[in-house]
């Protein structure tokens, strides 16, 4: 293969891995536009809601750990593809359950198949290309992902409206058994040019594994900040964000879902251009102060202020633009944890994004429902402004305790602890 087919097939193998991310995306934040749907249909509370669409980051974190071994163990190819084809047979049962144990259980499998999707596609981004362009290319990761949030806001609500929400949801369902066969057919573990420094040897085991990377104090800093500076994003924009808005602003679910979209909007335009700010002046601490301190600010307007709409829709993009910057630490666990296990270190990470998911959706869930006044419409909750407000409030703690955690990380200062051969 020559050299310029070999950049080719990168570009491509990235590009079906960043799918996977779109895809995952679109499916994790779905129940954002489908409260009143599925709140009705299934007969629940903000609580259950907040369950159910948490039973994605119940699997998602049970799976981190494991995924990363998997992935190390057995080459991304394989393990990705059958993931895929998993995320999309679970949104079609989701989409064909009949009852809310089968709903649970679709949205169990999705989360299952897409605890793969970050570690597949920074696992093979490592492979197949130099790792000085390692914090780039995983910022246009998360622009792909991102992209797919968006997906999962206006455009699906526009689908839902056109099919209604289970039809939308089984033709997604498909679509992830058709990636799963390009993505099997395609890609290629690893490129020839780049010494295999990152598959784990095949007497490696979950427990050294895990040990390697839990004896690691920064590790755990690292996790936790990454979990709260995540968070905000699971709990508004994946599932609150668009009825609060509807209910503050007086907007249709359309609107509301096209303002939350400028959320990912922003944080797709972000993750590239902080990775690459982040490596041309030599640090990762300072970036993720400055945008994990605007972040905080940027949400409390959102929350708090009567904005009018086109300083909402500012803010909201600005709120996406600066969280992103939190997506470096993912490069620093890299940096600082030994290649062979790196996606164990990544999946450990995304355990704690996935932990902070599966706590906070129900339980803001939990208290929308103490502060609800009782007022139903087609047969779902409609919780008020000031129990949103109330409600929320744990975002901009989360930021904040985010903020203060950055303290008692150490600078890696782009350079990896353990520098492998790779061009």
């Amino acid at each position: 293969m020559s050299r310029k087919m070999h950049n080719f097939l990168a570009w491509v193998i990235w590009l079906l891995s960043a799918s996977f991310m779109f895809y995952k995306y679109a499916i994790e934040v779905s129940p954002s536009v489908m409260t009143t749907h599925l709140m009705s249909e299934f007969h629940i509370d903000g609580a259950q809601l907040g369950n159910l669409a948490a039973c994605y980051f119940y699997a998602y974190l049970l799976m981190q750990i494991p995924a990363g071994l998997l992935v190390d163990r057995f080459g991304p190819r394989r393990v990705t593809s059958i993931a895929i084809a998993i995320c999309g047979l679970g949104t079609i049962l989701f989409a064909s359950s009949g009852n809310l144990f089968l709903a649970q259980a679709g949205r169990f499998a999705a989360g299952l198949g897409g605890a793969f999707a970050a570690l597949n596609c920074l696992k093979l981004t490592a492979n197949w290309f130099p790792a000085n362009r390692f914090a780039l290319m995983a910022g246009l990761m998360m622009s792909l992902g991102m992209l797919g949030a968006v997906g999962g806001q206006a455009p699906l609500s526009a689908f839902i409206n056109t099919l209604g929400w289970r039809p939308a949801l089984f033709a997604i369902g498909i679509a992830g058994l058709a990636l799963a066969f390009l993505f099997w057919l395609i890609v290629r573990d690893r490129s020839k040019y780049h010494i295999n420094v990152n598959l784990t040897p095949k007497d490696t085991n979950l427990w050294a594994s895990c040990m390697a990377v839990f004896k690691s104090k920064q590790s755990w800093i690292l996790s936790i900040y990454s979990g709260l500076a995540f968070a905000p994003i699971t709990v508004f924009g994946g599932l609150w964000g668009v009825p609060f808005i509807s209910e503050a602003f007086e907007l249709s679910k359309m609107q509301a879902a096209n303002i939350v979209s400028l959320l990912f909007i922003g944080f797709a335009v972000g993750a590239p251009i902080w990775g690459w700010f982040s490596d041309f002046i030599g640090t990762r601490k300072k970036v993720m102060y400055v945008g994990t301190f605007f972040a905080v600010i940027a949400f409390c307007l959102v929350l708090y202020l009567p904005l009018s709409v086109w300083l909402l829709s500012i803010t909201m993009f600005l709120f996406g633009f600066f969280i992103s910057t939190f997506l470096l630490c993912f490069t620093m666990i890299r940096e600082i944890n030994a290649p062979m296990v790196a996606a164990t270190a990544i999946g450990f990470m995304n355990a704690f994004d996935a932990l902070l998911g599966a706590l906070s959706d129900p339980l803001t869930g939990k208290f929308l429902d103490i502060g609800w006044s009782g007022k139903m419409l087609e047969g779902a909750r409609v919780f008020s402004v000031e129990t949103y407000r109330w409600a929320l409030t744990t975002v901009p703690i989360y930021l904040v305790v985010a903020t203060v955690l950055l303290f008692f990380i150490k600078e890696t200062y782009c350079k990896s602890a353990y520098p492998t051969s790779m061009p």
